[in-house]
């Protein structure tokens, strides 16, 4: 027999996840496989000293996601077609495209890293693995109420991996000191290129876009507005706590033993500690979970925004939105298949490479924020735009880092 307490408890429950939605998709779609194996590769080799690349990462994460669904309340129109309306269809056609471009590049690593997952500890191909997860992929897109699916799938491998590193977080008791030192601003020699990698994956303006959308299909209100930006901090704060959690324990865990994060095996070890001989099986599930989230948010945005960018809407319930969303994962699944279990390095330069395309996103959006006209009292506040100029001259900054670091 339940008491009223019991009730109380569970009801604020339920409420606080049907309004956590979108913020959680965001940061499942943007945490996937390449974050995992960055973070865990950074921690492995410096231990602590980039923990402060996640948390300046996960503000100005929080700053841009804010604006979007500000945005997202504010039009009865979507953000490609409010990018329309101000600098013309070129602008729409580029931004959509592009963000085409960039799903589809990190499909192909989430559909190596789904495959990985069961093919390593079974000890067989990726292939039937790979094809397995784009079929089931494929088919959460026939739901009826796929948004409502999507939630749910997402709050679940987001758990999943939460649970998983916090619990070997409290058990190997990093040193505290040594933690907060690394919360200090600093750049080791050769980190750069995965300090770029860091930031495009944990920083991600495309998400940030995409949360307009989010909230529009969540059917929000002006009126909602404080909840939209509580629910929007929630999920971008549960993604930099899970990045923060894998960087510390790889760091207190492989860094030591000299341990060089070279594969999936190599990354489970870092949950040693708390499940022993399980522990890279158990790494491989929260691999599957960070993967085949990012894989179905991460085509559902690329799906959305294509069409929406060739005028064919953006409801996640029109057929021509699921199309596109399937041949995303298709197109990721077949790259996969063609090139087989792709490198780390190859994983680390797509999601360094996307970091030329998003700081022109990212001003889009910070002007569009800042358009009284069109945001009425939704627009940008002082510490709004603080933090976003912060975030724009680490975007064009970290493009013209990464320009020189890979060509010159």
């Amino acid at each position: 027999m339940t008491n009223d307490n019991d009730k109380d408890v569970g009801t604020i429950t339920k409420k606080w996840l049907a309004y956590l939605g979108p913020g959680i998709i965001t940061a499942a779609l943007v945490f996937g496989p390449g974050s995992l194996t960055i973070t865990s590769k950074l921690g492995a080799i410096y231990e602590y000293e980039l923990l402060w690349v996640i948390i300046v990462s996960t503000i100005l994460m929080m700053a841009f996601t804010s604006m979007g669904a500000r945005i997202g309340i504010a039009t009865d129109y979507s953000l490609l077609q409010s990018f329309k309306k101000r600098w013309g269809k070129w602008a729409s056609l580029f931004t959509g495209v592009g963000i085409f471009l960039v799903t589809v590049s990190f499909q192909a690593g989430n559909a190596v890293a789904a495959g990985v997952a069961f093919a390593e500890p079974l000890g067989t191909s990726t292939v039937p693995w790979i094809l397995f997860v784009l079929i089931c992929g494929i088919l959460l897109l026939f739901f009826k109420s796929f948004y409502k699916v999507l939630e749910k799938v997402m709050i679940l491998m987001v758990g999943i991996m939460l649970v998983s590193f916090l619990l070997t977080l409290i058990i190997t008791q990093p040193d505290m000191v040594q933690v907060v030192q690394g919360a200090v601003p600093s750049i080791p020699a050769g980190s750069l290129l995965l300090v770029v990698a860091l930031v495009a994956s944990s920083f991600s303006i495309v998400g940030a876009f995409y949360q307009s959308y989010l909230v529009q299909e969540k059917g929000w209100k002006s009126g909602e507005v404080k909840k939209v930006v509580k629910e929007s901090f929630s999920g971008i704060f549960i993604l930099g706590c899970i990045s923060a959690m894998i960087l510390v324990g790889s760091g207190a865990i492989l860094y030591p033993q000299g341990i060089e994060v070279n594969s999936a095996s190599d990354m489970g070890l870092a949950l040693q500690p708390l499940f022993g001989n399980w522990a890279v099986s158990l790494f491989m599930l929260g691999l599957f979970g960070a993967s085949f989230s990012s894989l179905i948010g991460n085509a559902t945005i690329g799906g959305t925004l294509l069409a929406d960018a060739l005028s064919l809407g953006s409801d996640l319930s029109s057929k021509s939105v699921r199309v596109c969303i399937s041949l995303i994962m298709i197109a990721g699944a077949t790259i996969a298949i063609i090139f087989g279990e792709l490198p780390l390095e190859l994983i680390v330069f797509a999601q360094g490479i996307t970091i030329f395309i998003v700081p022109f996103i990212g001003a889009g959006i910070f002007i569009l924020a800042n358009d009284k006209d069109l945001m009425g009292t939704l627009v940008n506040k002082k510490f709004d735009n603080f933090l976003g100029i912060i975030g724009l001259l680490v975007l064009f900054g970290l493009a013209f880092g990464n320009f020189k670091n890979l060509f010159l």
